[in-house]
């Protein structure tokens, strides 16, 4: 079959899906790899370093879609250039589901099976394909970095023949993969660091990380759902935790909020008057702003000062570190095609297959998972 990885033309997006590393294993299942030139450049993979492994390297980007088995791909494609895609090719990549109901109908209308990264069932079978933890541990990692960057504290505590300086304060609230990776990021860089989750099962794993648990007066006896993440909250439990927020955030020189529903907008955890109680210099990280953020003050991809308080609402940091980033993403994908692979380099969908049955968004001409379908249909799509 015939794989191809194109540039990404999202604005900011520097990722690509198929890095010569894993070319090499894709070409080894039986199968032709071809990239758009200039597809890896913005990751630091010169073509150069494509063709060393028997890629084709081809600069018609309609003609690669066209001539395509399957497109691996990080972000959603076009409506325009689904329609170039052959009738049961195959489309892989992060297709935001939830929130792009048009390109799922039309996918399906054109007879393409799909495969939503996002959609891929959370287990112990799947996690060399888990693109969603892969991509979140760096935004975690990014969100850390950035935010000891813009802060005025120094994050270890040092002692110097000028006087000791105490460790910055980090909070890190969702306790998910981006969250734990923001949790191991700031203990190593040496603050103190506090966490919260609604699952208590998570305590552990906070705690064997070095950082202290943060507990609320609240009852998250069933705050877990299925699939290992939060379960949503009614809104009289939000109001009480944004409360108790408002009165434990002051003491914080850092907070890196994760907290996500599976195709919800974000909870809305920290409200204005929680930050006018934070000190001058704080910094917010809101890792949910693309599902509209933890906080009341977030604006995606920009930053707001509220009284002295640097409220950040990065909506794609994987892509910044895009390197490593690919690296990952892209043995995900080969993972995933592993998974997928005949014995004659034919790719099958075994639909009593949890996973694969899990991860299909589309598939001949239906729209295969049922959430996405009845949302679709409420659309009148």
């Amino acid at each position: 079959m015939r794989l191809i990885a194109l540039r990404e033309t999202l604005l900011g997006e520097h990722r690509v899906s198929v890095t010569p590393e894993s070319a090499k294993g894709l070409i080894q299942l039986g199968h032709t790899v071809a990239v758009e030139a200039g597809a890896g450049v913005e990751a630091s993979f010169p073509d150069e370093e494509y063709t060393e492994q028997g890629v084709q390297v081809e600069s018609d980007r309609s003609l690669l879609i066209k001539s395509a088995d399957a497109w691996l791909a990080v972000q959603p494609p076009t409506l325009d250039e689904v329609d170039q895609l052959r009738p049961r090719s195959l489309l892989v990549g992060f297709l935001q589901p939830y929130e792009q109901l048009p390109l799922v109908s039309h996918l399906a209308n054109r007879d393409v099976t799909s495969v939503a990264m996002e959609l891929l069932p959370r287990t112990t079978i799947a996690q060399s394909m888990d693109a969603l933890s892969s991509q979140a541990s760096i935004a975690g990692y990014r969100a850390v970095i950035l935010a000891s960057a813009y802060q005025t504290k120094i994050l270890p505590m040092m002692t110097t023949p000028a006087g000791t300086i105490p460790p910055a304060r980090v909070l890190v609230i969702g306790a998910g993969v981006a969250g734990l990776q923001a949790i191991a990021t700031a203990h190593r860089l040496g603050a103190r660091v506090e966490a919260y989750d609604t699952r208590p099962v998570v305590k552990e794993q906070v705690e064997s990380l070095g950082a202290r648990f943060m507990e609320l007066e609240l009852d998250v006896s069933d705050g877990e759902a299925t699939g290992g993440y939060a379960k949503a909250q009614g809104e009289e439990f939000l109001q009480q935790q944004r409360a108790l927020f408002a009165e434990r955030l002051k003491d914080f020189d850092i907070v890196v909020t994760t907290a996500l529903i599976p195709g919800m907008a974000a909870p809305k955890l920290i409200s204005e008057a929680a930050v006018d109680a934070m000190h001058t210099g704080a910094v917010i990280m809101d890792l949910a702003a693309p599902n509209g953020g933890n906080c009341e003050l977030t604006r995606p991809d920009e930053e707001v000062n509220h009284g002295g308080v640097r409220i950040f609402g990065p909506t794609n940091l994987a892509a910044e570190s895009a390197r490593g980033a690919s690296r990952m993403y892209s043995r995900n994908l080969l993972a995933l095609i592993r998974h997928l692979n005949g014995e004659e380099g034919e790719l099958h969908y075994d639909l009593g297959d949890e996973l694969v049955a899990g991860a299909l968004l589309t598939h001949r001409g239906e729209v295969m998972n049922p959430r996405i379908r009845d949302r679709a249909e409420e659309a009148g799509l």
